[in-house]
């Protein structure tokens, strides 16, 4: 099922641009899961008088917006939350590591399912990402994969997953130095350096980033707001949020491959005019 919001075509397109983690990856399925708790339990201990529903709303606020950028983000924003209700705030390197210390012990699993070849890779592929990622290969196109989750694991779940050789722009993550990495920073370099206009990229998301980052050029977004880890219907806060942003259609999955193929490259309306 593809939902159109605004009819433009994407048969200029020389570029693409993927999100990795919920957009093609569900290794990390559960991320929201993990890190939304932690933050509320720590803001809770504050004793700041507002209620754990109160909190769960302003930290899934601050969470998903910055959802695509680099996971450091998230946690600079929540140190601020916490420094802000009269707490000692850490240093949210510290704060990362501990998300991401629980987010391990929820997927190390699926990990080494992958690395001993107990499970296949489509089984954390958002269905019909390979085919999509086969035909976007076969016109012409180069593909680029970015991710806010640090760079050192996410090249190796590409890898895991067989889907590292589609994207000959290169697949790029998160930085220590995280001013030197974003995907604003990566699209810019694209348009700068390869002669490719903004209103020639395409971009597949379900975060706020990538989605508003491609607008804000002229490009076509694909929002993929699927309801994880079973990816067949559309989760609705998601679609909604994604809409917020400019999101040009909305897709579930990519079991409808050919007909969204058909549709992102008819000759109707170019994006930018």
């Amino acid at each position: 099922m593809i939902e159109s919001i605004r009819s433009v075509s994407a048969a200029r397109a020389r570029a693409v641009l993927f999100d990795f983690d919920g957009t093609l990856s569900l290794i990390r399925s559960g991320w929201v899961e993990v890190m939304v708790p932690m933050m509320v339990e720590i803001l809770l201990d504050l004793n700041s008088g507002e209620s754990e529903s109160e909190l769960r709303s302003i930290v899934e606020d601050f969470v998903w917006r910055l959802t695509g950028k680099e996971t450091i983000y998230q946690m600079m924003e929540f140190a601020e939350h916490v420094r802000k209700r009269g707490g000692r705030a850490l240093d949210p390197l510290e704060y990362k590591k501990m998300y991401l210390d629980r987010l391990w012990t929820r997927i190390h699993g699926r990990i080494e399912d992958l690395q001993q070849g107990r499970v296949s890779p489509e089984q954390y592929l958002v269905p019909g990402a390979r085919a999509l990622l086969e035909s976007l290969k076969s016109r012409g196109l180069t593909l680029y994969l970015a991710s806010g989750t640090d760079e050192i694991y996410m090249k190796e779940e590409a890898r895991l997953l067989d889907v590292a050789r589609y994207f000959d722009g290169g697949v790029y993550g998160a930085q220590d130095d995280y001013k030197s990495f974003s995907k604003k920073i990566l699209i810019q370099r694209i348009i700068t350096t390869t002669g490719v206009g903004g209103g020639e990229i395409l971009g597949f998301g379900d975060g706020y980033v990538e989605i508003e980052e491609v607008k804000q050029v002229g490009g076509v977004a694909v929002g993929v707001a699927t309801a994880e880890p079973e990816c067949r219907m559309v989760d609705d806060w998601k679609r909604q949020r994604l809409i917020g942003v400019g999101a040009d259609y909305i897709v579930p999955n990519y079991l409808c491959g050919d007909e969204l193929i058909a549709t992102l490259f008819a000759e109707r309306r170019i994006a930018n005019f």
